[in-house]
């Protein structure tokens, strides 16, 4: 199987409570590669251009301002079908229903507030590591 990229985020929810350590540990112990790190915190409007597909939604609104209201970190994460291994390794979106052992499990809160994002297709990979990370970023 070839190595293939995902993009995965810390949300606000886990850097403001200060568990950002302890999810990069996660993933260093599921034997991703790091190919790009950085900090940042999202306006309203990148958040918006960012969850563009899910517009007139419900939770639309709610989301983005959540996403824009404190620090991320957003990686580029390495592997063999990095894709589905990473959404393993997170943990459904309501921490309630995930399996016990994942990130989402143990640290989330509810479905908005569940520490962490991850691609769930090549397409959308392609397309969430272009948004925040340019070519040579990635080298």
């Amino acid at each position: 199987m070839a190595v293939e990229r995902t993009l995965a985020i810390v949300k606000p929810d886990a850097v403001g409570r200060g568990l950002t350590g302890e999810i990069l540990n996660r993933i260093h112990q599921a034997k991703f590669q790091i190919a790009a790190i950085k900090s940042l915190r999202l306006t309203k409007a990148e958040a918006e251009g960012f969850y563009a597909v899910h517009r007139g939604k419900a939770f639309f609104e709610p989301l983005t301002n959540f996403m824009s209201s404190g620090k991320v970190v957003v990686l580029v994460l390495e592997a063999e079908n990095a894709i589905a291994r990473w959404r393993d390794v997170m943990g459904a979106t309501d921490p309630a229903q995930a399996a016990a052992g994942t990130i989402r499990r143990t640290f989330g809160s509810n479905i908005q507030m569940n520490c962490v994002h991850g691609s769930d297709t090549p397409e959308t990979a392609a397309f969430e590591i272009g948004y925040f990370f340019s070519a040579h970023e990635l080298l």
